[in-house]
């Protein structure tokens, strides 16, 4: 994970103001470098100024690579906060991707501009992985930005109101006002070699122009990655453990994690006793405890794993409890839905793969505390800015510090354990899994309500909207404590192997019995973990984060509070 920033200007740049410094160190600890560039325009009477600022966490190659990346060929300018897992469908998992990238852009001067755009864009395109960028290439003077097609990676921007200045950030700076997400529905860019005419003289054209990830796609095509199989059934099939897309989906699901485990640098300065350096975001369910178990099979034998489970206090929730006679009153966070199934889902792990060293870090996190932190999490959180947003990037936030009571030999609660910070800078989310394979409950009703029909234009839809969601409100978050966020869900070959499977070969809502009591929703997932060894998580119900975790409208006395209300003030 790195922090990006810069700030196209015909007039003076101020420096980075030191709360925004701080902010992209946080995601970036290990370098901050800077670089600037002019461009002086045919008349000579005025200059474009560029200020580009970077911070680097270094998860890649074997040395740290000091951005802003500059060519000594061009001057053109490089900033990348991602990860390139492949280049024209090759793997480039053991090479520093930043710097790779910047020496294929940087090719030898082309015949015109367009030829040397489409160059640049051919590239881009080419990328599967999560990042965002900005580059300038000199050879044409043009700015190109933009986040991946799944929109993976954070990039806001902003305007300045006298239209003499444009910034890009990863973040936004403080206090957090006028800064928008930039969308991932394409790569854009910036011709500054033009000055834009106005009643008032010539202002900086900060007009972008859109350039498709596909330049021609057809109308099944979604997230600009493949198109969506709309094969509805001829007859009745049924899913089971013989079913080829189970394989299928071990094969692709396998094939992610790989990539996103393997070549892990250990993390400076640790002092755990065990070296750990992949964490999985942890509550127990199907999605991430599938991912945990096979994360087992690559990640070497003699490194531990961490699950990371997070437990709020939840006064409105810690009230009901004191009145359920069925649960102990003397710990709130053995209450939660999330810590239980995260202890059965640690013990189902422990027995599937003995000679792991697995750690259950049972993050625990008082009203007050979360409160604490909640001005902190709102700015980062900007733009977004609903009670729903606030409720998981409360769970997110904590569960990305990686702060709690560490349990390595017993599954259940202990008195008195030790409390650790976990040392992984790369986490593992679970999430895309639901859009992909029908886990959501509107999934079922929709079938309920139109059969495959339905269900097909309803999956075609949230795989197709993904981008447009909340992932770069989620790496605004985690990234914070200098930790990357990987979605092995959302591998662009996995994504293709899903979106080209018949609906049936997913989720199997038309035969809601069968013998061994696997949920329709997600089927081929279920079906994948009992086959794993994961019986009772193969079978455990969908509960949505901040459900689980007891986020969910933590501030408010009765419930009733809207999630799309906006944030109370802090």
């Amino acid at each position: 994970m790195c922090g990006i920033h810069a700030v196209i200007s015909t007039t003076v740049i101020p420096s980075v103001s030191p709360e925004l410094k701080s902010l992209l160190s946080n995601r970036g600890p290990d370098h901050l470098g800077q670089a600037y560039r002019e461009i002086a325009f045919e008349d000579a009477h005025s200059v474009i100024r560029i200020n580009f600022t970077s911070t680097v966490l270094a998860l890649r190659g074997d040395h740290i690579a000091r951005q802003p990346l500059e060519s000594s060929n061009s001057g053109s300018v490089l900033c990348w906060n991602g990860e390139a897992w492949r280049i024209d469908g090759q793997s480039i998992s053991s090479k520093n991707d930043g710097e790779l990238i910047l020496a294929r852009l940087d090719a030898p001067d082309a015949s015109s501009a367009e030829t040397r755009e489409s160059h640049i864009l051919d590239l881009l395109r080419s990328i599967d992985g999560p990042f965002a960028f900005l580059f300038y290439d000199a050879q044409i003077k043009r700015l190109y930005f933009g986040r991946d097609r799944l929109g993976r990676r954070s990039l806001l921007l902003h305007q300045s109101e006298d239209g003499n200045s444009i910034s890009f950030s990863s973040i936004a700076d403080v206090p957090a006002t006028g800064w928008k997400e930039v969308e991932a529905n394409g790569i854009y860019s910036l011709n500054l070699d033009m000055r834009l005419a106005t009643p008032h003289g010539s202002k900086l054209d900060t007009r972008a122009t859109r350039h498709d990830w596909v330049p021609s796609g057809g109308d099944h095509m979604v997230s600009s990655i493949g198109d969506f199989n709309m094969t509805l059934p001829s007859s009745d099939h049924k899913l089971d453990y013989n079913s080829p897309s189970v394989e299928m989906l071990r094969h692709w699901l396998s094939e992610s994690i790989k990539l996103r485990v393997l070549d892990i640098p250990e993390p400076p300065n640790s002092i755990s006793d065990t070296d750990i350096r992949v964490a999985i975001l942890f509550s127990g369910g199907l999605d991430c405890t599938v991912i945990a178990r096979l994360a087992h099979d690559f990640v070497p034998t003699n490194q531990g794993i961490d699950l990371i489970n997070v437990a709020f206090e939840n006064p409105r929730q810690a009230r009901n409890d004191k009145i359920s006679p069925h649960v102990d009153a003397a710990d709130v966070y053995e209450a939660c839905p999330d810590r239980m199934t995260g202890r059965k889902a640690f013990a189902e792990l422990k027995s599937a793969c003995p000679g792991r060293y697995w750690r259950f870090i049972a993050v625990n996190v008082p009203f007050e505390e979360a409160m604490s932190h909640k001005p902190r999490i709102v700015s980062l959180l900007h733009p977004h800015n609903t009670e729903m947003d606030l409720s998981i990037a409360l769970a997110l936030y904590f569960a990305a510090r990686g702060i709690g009571n560490s349990h390595i030999h017993k599954c259940e609660w202990e008195p008195a354990p030790a409390t650790v910070t976990s040392p992984a800078r790369v986490l593992l989310s679970g999430l895309g899994a639901d859009e992909l394979f029908g886990g959501y409950a509107r999934h079922e009703q929709a079938f309920k309500n139109g059969g495959y029909p339905r269900l097909v234009d309803e999956l075609k839809l949230d795989i197709s909207r993904i981008g447009q969601r909340n992932l770069g409100r989620d790496d605004r978050i985690m990234a914070h404590w200098g930790k990357e966020v990987r979605f092995p869900y959302l591998d662009e070959e996995l994504v293709r192997f899903a979106i080209s499977s018949s609906v049936w070969e997913k989720c199997d809502f038309q035969n809601q019995f069968h013998p061994a009591v696997i949920d329709p929703a997600k089927r081929v997932l279920r079906l994948l973990a009992d086959k794993l060894g994961l019986p009772v998580i193969a079978r455990e119900k969908k509960r949505a984060i901040q459900f689980g975790s007891r986020t969910a409208k933590i501030e408010s006395p009765t419930g009733r509070r809207r999630g799309t209300a906006t944030i109370t003030s802090t």
